[in-house]
């Protein structure tokens, strides 16, 4: 695996050992990264505060500050994925930038800290068919983690049952493989 744009394009990435985690390929970031650069929904990604949310080898919140993200917090329990991760922050200099979350994404919590401290952009790549997508959402609203205009991206499998979409407007959906990417905002109630 590998960074596919900005300033680490090319540069490989260190990923976990074993099958506790599924990292998305090169071609499905891209093409994600893709969408998120051309769609007038998406934020910015030059300055954007970035969640990576079961992050396994953290290559989607890479990506995103490879790309002029400001901030990413990764979330992630698995603790051989949590050295992948901190393996390449330390390579690609990215202290200060970043933090390391041990902690369920389906239990954040309330967020700590000031209302500018939300995120504008939280990749979800839960372990497919458990439902723990749609909990990490819930949560992402209930504990104030998203900014006003916050995309998320969630990776789920292909063959899941329909998203129930809620709170939730999906703006844009793609297929990569056994992998269906569903962007999404909050739904804005007058």
């Amino acid at each position: 695996m590998r960074i596919v744009g900005g300033q680490f394009k090319g540069r490989n990435l260190t990923t976990p050992d074993g099958r506790t985690t599924r990292p998305t390929s090169d071609r499905a970031r891209e093409a994600i990264f893709n969408v998120l650069a051309h769609a007038d929904w998406a934020p910015d990604l030059d300055g954007a505060r970035v969640m990576d949310a079961f992050a396994g080898s953290g290559a989607l919140g890479l990506e995103a500050l490879s790309r002029g993200a400001a901030f990413c917090l990764f979330v992630e329990t698995d603790e051989t994925a949590r050295g992948a991760i901190r393996d390449n922050v330390e390579t690609f200099g990215l202290f200060g930038t970043t933090r390391v979350h041990r902690r369920d994404a389906t239990d954040l919590g309330v967020r700590p800290g000031p209302k500018s401290e939300a995120f504008d952009l939280v990749f979800l790549d839960p372990p497919y068919r458990k439902g723990l997508g749609e909990k990490a959402l819930d949560v992402l609203v209930s504990g104030n983690w998203l900014s006003e205009n916050a995309t998320i991206v969630f990776e789920r499998g292909v063959d899941e049952d329909d998203f129930v979409t809620g709170v939730w407007e999906i703006v844009n959906t793609k297929t990569y493989g056994a992998a269906q990417v569903l962007f999404l905002k909050q739904k804005i109630y007058i």
